[in-house]
């Protein structure tokens, strides 16, 4: 038997419990990405949770220690050098990425700690 997996439908970063406002000025200020609402069975548990084209980004709430792991949701972006120097402009540290055939990409870090990297596809 062979899984067919049809797409991404979410990724999940974990937050430390009270940090929800530190994260919506991130992820909604800085970013721009869309807050959506979550379902009312999961408010209780904390978090947020965004909207990214098809797909969705949640933030559930875990007692985590910072780590600097390869873990990472990667999202396709239009304007990647133009993200980076806004992302820079804020004070955000970028990483370059090793070269991938077909694919500008570099990464940063969230105010947790969770590995985010962007790219682009070249031609």
């Amino acid at each position: 038997m062979k899984v067919e997996v049809k797409s991404i439908h979410h990724v999940q970063l974990c937050i430390p419990p009270g940090t929800e406002d530190q994260a919506r000025s991130f992820f909604s200020g800085i970013l721009g990405f869309q807050e959506i609402e979550k379902p009312e069975s999961l408010k209780p548990n904390g978090g947020l949770w965004y909207q990214m084209g098809e797909q969705e980004l949640h933030l559930g709430i875990e007692n985590i220690r910072l780590q600097k792991g390869k873990s990472h949701p990667a999202f396709e972006v239009a304007q990647l050098n133009t993200v980076k120097k806004y992302l820079l402009s804020h004070g955000i540290a970028v990483k370059e990425e090793t070269e991938i055939p077909g694919l500008s990409r570099f990464s940063f870090r969230d105010p947790f700690g969770n590995r985010i990297e962007f790219l682009e596809k070249t031609t």
